[in-house]
């Protein structure tokens, strides 16, 4: 594995595509649904991927496709 460094976020979320994680554990598509609602209220691009299972990594199709579609990740982690 490579360690890149993190990329600084953009300065104006109204020109960022922002991605949605859900990691399929327990109610973490509850919780991006919520999220995903507030930020597309703003007027915000929203984008939702999900992976397979919680046990995994997420296929590296998924994570290409997150890489060259959005600006911003948001990981949904809840239980």
């Amino acid at each position: 594995a490579v360690q890149r460094e993190r990329l600084a976020p953009p300065e104006d979320l109204s020109k960022a595509t922002i991605g949605l994680l859900s990691i399929s554990k327990e109610r973490s598509v509850e919780f991006l649904d919520y999220v995903e609602q507030r930020l597309a209220g703003q007027g915000l691009n929203v984008l939702r991927f999900e992976k397979p299972t919680h046990t995994k990594p997420a296929p590296e199709a998924v994570l290409q496709d997150i890489i060259e579609r959005c600006d911003v990740v948001v990981e949904g982690l809840a239980d």
